[in-house]
């Protein structure tokens, strides 16, 4: 009898899971696995873990919510902690499988976690959860274009979304095998002040998705991105993207249905802007592997260096004095989400004001941000500390400018005062 294991990792969804319909066609029986690695989690070169409670909580909820799609197909969801050749050597051994099937991933970690694996077990490796499939790009990864909107134009004179897959309905796996281990959190309450109330897993991620497309939201979407308060400013689906919850194929495909029912406008199309910038920092990602971690960045710059422990911790703690800043980053460390106007002008107050090594602040925000994705993070990190992406080098934010431009009546510097 033909087995396999499929390895969920940032793909925790039944539907438009490739993965998932090549291994329950091509085998008789199939393991669904998630393995928590602990280095992903645990203590980082900066002396703080590398995910804190409310990330943990979040990937427990979508754990939970996949599980429970699994037991309605007559499966469930196993879940292992250690190194991942460790698990699935021994989980292949004892369960018998001939293959592993996997989606790619383009993080570093990631695409070290999956030739590790490749050396000791048979791997499939499937398309990412990209908006674009590999294939279908104008240009081969390695000659991905360095500026964004040179990538953007060329994509566009031909774009090219293919269809969601459709899920199985049914996975055959003997009893017993879906057990459950984690690494320990602290469950901790939803912060009244925040602006959406954030859970885990497809359902909520549906949810959030139905609900937004049913508003008028889309058609204002340009004119309120950068609202620092209220639910449907912007659309928060990055959350459950980066969790693989929601594929980016089915957001375009429901965007699409809301252009047709109410028409397409700037504020339409710029929902797929942003999409098109996680895509492009993607594959940059691919194309650029350990440089996107390394300090001196993709261009090889010189940014600064400083490691001062008081003002790192003034800045993590909302204390610099800034009051813009400030009240952004008591919003990060209560809720787990910041704007991305608040992203780009606490980065630039810690690497251009302040002077510290931009990679102190790429750890902070991976150990807060629900939606915590290493390409779109270490990608905009790059960005701002001007060893990146951005053609345009030392692009510093002015708090006091922008806290007039966005927040003229103080409304959200108040509502994060304490």
């Amino acid at each position: 009898m033909s087995r396999a294991i499929l390895w969920f990792r940032n793909d925790l969804r039944t539907v438009d899971n490739a993965a998932f319909r090549a291994a329950v066609e091509q085998h008789a029986e199939v393991l669904p696995l998630y393995i928590v690695d602990p280095v992903q989690h645990h203590e980082g070169p900066f002396g703080f873990a590398r995910s804190g409670h409310r990330r943990r909580a979040f990937l427990w909820e979508g754990l939970q919510d996949l599980h429970q799609a699994l037991l309605a197909l007559g499966s469930g969801l196993r879940v292992e902690v250690g190194d991942p050749a460790d698990v699935m050597r021994a989980l292949c051994r004892t369960w018998s499988a001939e293959a592993v099937h996997v989606q790619v991933l383009y993080g570093h970690e990631e695409q070290v976690h999956v030739r590790q694996v490749m050396a000791v077990v048979r791997t499939v490796l499937h398309p990412p959860n990209t908006l674009l499939h590999p294939a279908d790009l104008p240009f081969p990864v390695q000659n991905l274009p360095r500026v964004f909107t040179a990538f953007r134009q060329a994509v566009e004179r031909d774009l090219i979304v293919r269809p969601p897959v459709d899920a199985p309905t049914r996975l055959s796996t003997p009893q017993g095998w879906a057990q459950q281990a984690f690494l320990p959190f602290e469950p901790l309450p939803s912060d009244p002040r925040g602006v959406l109330h954030f859970r885990g897993g497809r359902a909520a991620g549906l949810e959030r998705l139905r609900h937004y497309f049913a508003t008028s939201a889309p058609s204002t979407y340009k004119a309120t991105r950068n609202a620092l308060l209220g639910a449907d400013n912007s659309t928060k689906f990055s959350p459950w993207l980066a969790q693989g919850s929601l594929g980016a194929r089915e957001v375009y495909a429901a965007l699409r249905s809301h252009e047709q029912a109410h028409g397409a406008n700037e504020s339409t199309y710029w929902i797929l802007f942003e999409l098109l910038w996680r895509e492009f920092f993607q594959f940059n990602a691919a194309r650029h592997g350990a440089r996107l971690y390394q300090h001196r960045g993709i261009q090889g710059a010189v940014p600064p260096a400083s490691h001062d422990a008081e003002r790192f911790a003034r800045w993590c703690a909302g204390r610099t004095g800034q009051a813009f800043i400030d009240a952004n980053m008591r919003e990060l460390a209560a809720t787990g989400w910041m704007s991305n106007r608040g992203r780009q002008n606490v980065a630039s107050h810690l690497v251009h004001d302040l002077g510290l090594d931009w990679r102190l602040g790429a750890y902070w925000f991976e150990h807060h941000l629900l939606d915590h994705d290493a390409c779109s993070n270490w990608g905009n990190w790059q960005y701002l500390a001007g060893v990146g992406n951005d053609p345009r080098a030392g692009r510093r934010f002015d708090p006091v400018r922008q806290a007039g431009m966005y927040d003229p009546e103080g409304a959200f510097v108040r509502h994060w005062s304490v």
